[in-house]
């Protein structure tokens, strides 16, 4: 058997120039759609993908008529003298037609599956959009990519139809390892035809094999094992015992926020300042705490307004500015921590660093923001090498060591456990009294906004409904919606009966008041922790005591939640009027106290709410 290897090479050499053509057409095409955001999206990517669930034929047939003398840039290229048709090059515009979908849809996949937050996170960090693109899209992407890559030669290796009848068989030239396969078929030459077979068959077998190896998981760990051995250690070093100076300006930090945006099921509308004292941003889920923090960093757009940062317009609605969040100089602490995988501790902290430092200077950084956090020695770890406390104090070095005017915190505590909030809420609030900047405070979390912060805003469905000194907020909440986000669970309705007595209706008893009452008062509330027991309480006034039962409890490891009915007892544990919180030291007094015990509601612990359109949810 004379066994001619030209359709190998010929189909060799097609396919790897039509992979190296998806691979750049693949990528450019995955990123911009992406980003594309306008009407026709689902059409685009059908046109995109359509040579990968067309019949090659068809495909092959389409192509003629593009590229035929008489087809639209067919005529262009006759007047060029360039022949396409029955060409090798015709084979390569085959392949690569056939090929392109696989390359495509792999990117766009590989593209989709990165987490978003680490994007934004880069962003913010100040890299340009190419920056994060090549440092950071591209490497996260690259098993999903080299998969792609894999697939597409696969595909224009096995290519038939489309290539016969844009490229015929013409031995030699564009005859290919499937075509010859046919013909040497037709003719009846098996025993060729099945070498031929066997020789893509293998080919095609190491690809695959090749795109499950570089799908997994552990190859990446394999490659990032071998990496570390080329990051530098920065043990040697010297660093600082605290975090470097922040802001380099001698102007008074000071953030002016006036923006308006339409979400899904509400308008987030809301007007406030901040200045260098942290700003906790209470709400209950859903309020819009954590777009207003997105778009302050420029990674949402608010449909109207204004934010001015340290006198510098970060967002004009009406002067149409715009600044990107690379170039807004904030520090954002994702809920997520956002560290990017792929990188070291410290090249993940480095990453935020202002350009243009030498390689020594990054490393005293580093090892500077390493030591302020206490996790000196383990800059070669990566983020999945290290607990979830290590991983979101590496998020707030690296939002530091950027050298931001404002550091935005979103929720960063929120999936901790309590040893570790405790412990990280420390190291922020130390970490606070060296930043200069503006700082604003996410949270859910009301002991932990009381400790770090000392002024607190209050969002409820998109709306401030309380702004002040954290002791105003808490003693005297504005309305009895802010009172509820800020945890006071005793609501009444409230009738007046006189100057300084008031019926509340819901706990069915009459409570004299030390302030007068207002005109339109609607509720009248009491926080659980403060009720007075006169039995075991050592002080206390004879004004609004009152006997109650007890419906049910709810313990945790120091305080008891008393759920109590006034005037008589309980008919089932959901019969209760108001709910209070003693410490396990007073309820060990209480419980051994016979029925009916006594509660007061002192009158200066009452609060006195307007009838408003802010009701109680």
């Amino acid at each position: 058997m004379n066994l001619d290897l030209t359709p190998v090479w010929i189909s060799l050499k097609t396919a790897s120039i039509a992979t190296l053509i998806t691979f750049f057409l693949g990528i450019i095409a995955a990123r911009w759609m992406m980003g594309y955001r306008r009407i026709g999206k689902g059409l685009i990517d059908g046109i995109l993908t359509s040579p990968l669930v067309l019949p090659p034929t068809v495909v092959g047939f389409l192509l003629l008529l593009l590229l035929g003398k008489n087809g639209l840039l067919g005529k262009i290229l006759d007047q060029l003298n360039i022949d396409i048709i029955f060409t090798w090059y015709a084979t390569v515009i085959a392949a690569t037609v056939v090929a392109f979908p696989l390359m495509y849809k792999t990117a766009l996949g590989a593209f989709k599956q990165i987490d978003p937050n680490l994007i934004s996170c880069a962003r913010t960090l100040g890299a340009s959009e190419w920056r994060v693109f090549w440092h950071i899209t591209l490497p996260l992407a690259k098993p999903g990519l080299i998969s792609g890559v894999l697939l597409s030669f696969a595909r224009a290796l096995g290519e038939f139809g489309a290539t016969l009848m844009l490229a015929g068989s013409i031995p030699g030239k564009t005859q290919t390892i499937p075509i010859a396969i046919f013909f040497a078929a037709e003719g009846g030459a098996m025993d060729q035809a099945l070498v031929l077979v066997l020789l893509i068959l293998g080919i095609s077998l190491s690809v695959m094999i090749a795109v499950e190896y570089y799908s997994d998981d552990r190859w990446t760990t394999k490659k990032r094992k071998r990496r570390r051995g080329l990051v530098s250690k920065l043990s040697n070093l010297s660093p600082n015992s605290s975090f470097i100076p922040i802001s380099q300006s001698n102007i008074e930090p000071e953030l002016i926020v006036e923006l308006h945006k339409h979400l899904s099921d509400f308008d987030l509308n809301i007007s406030f300042n901040a200045n260098k004292q942290p700003l906790g941003i209470l709400g209950a889920s859903g309020s819009g705490k954590s777009m207003t923090l997105r778009c302050i960093a420029g990674l949402e757009k608010p449909d109207r307004g204004r934010i001015i940062l340290n006198g510098r317009t970060l967002f004009d609605s009406e002067r149409k500015i715009n600044l990107p969040s690379s170039k807004r100089c904030i520090g954002f602490v994702f809920q997520n921590y956002a560290l990017f995988p792929h990188l070291t501790v410290a090249q993940n902290i480095a990453f935020g660093l202002p350009r243009g430092l030498s390689k020594l200077k990054i490393k005293q950084e580093v090892e500077s923001c390493l030591e302020a956090i206490q996790l000196a020695g383990i800059c070669d770890r990566y983020p999945h090498e290290l607990s979830g406390g290590q991983q979101q104090r590496v998020a707030l070095a690296r939002a530091l060591a950027s050298r931001p005017d404002i550091l935005l915190l979103d929720e960063p505590f929120s999936a901790l456990d309590t040893y570790l909030r405790d412990q990280l809420e420390k190291l922020l609030r130390v970490s606070l009294t060296h930043y200069s900047g503006v700082t604003l405070f996410v949270t859910h979390n009301l002991e932990e906004a009381y400790r770090v912060c000392s002024d607190l805003l209050v969002i409820d469905q998109g709306k401030i409904i309380s702004k002040g000194t954290k002791q105003v907020i808490f003693e005297h909440p504005a309305t009895a919606r802010a009172a509820q986000v800020t945890g006071c669970k005793n609501f009444s309705r409230a009738v007046i009966i006189s100057s300084r007595h008031l019926k509340a209706t819901d706990w069915e008893c009459t409570l004299e008041t030390i302030e007068p009452l207002p005109k339109y008062l609607g509720f009248v509330g009491i926080r659980a922790h403060q009720f007075i027991f006169p039995d075991i309480d050592e002080t206390t006034t004879s004004h609004n005591i009152f006997p109650c039962w007890l419906a049910a409890t709810s313990e945790t490891q120091h305080r008891v939640t008393l759920y109590l009915k006034l005037h008589s007892a309980p008919n089932s544990v959901q019969d209760y009027q108001i709910q209070a919180e003693v410490f396990k030291e007073k309820w060990y007094k209480l419980k051994v106290i016979p029925f009916p015990w006594q509660v007061q509601l002192h009158p200066l612990r009452l609060m006195l709410f307007l009838n408003s359109d802010d009701q109680l949810h």
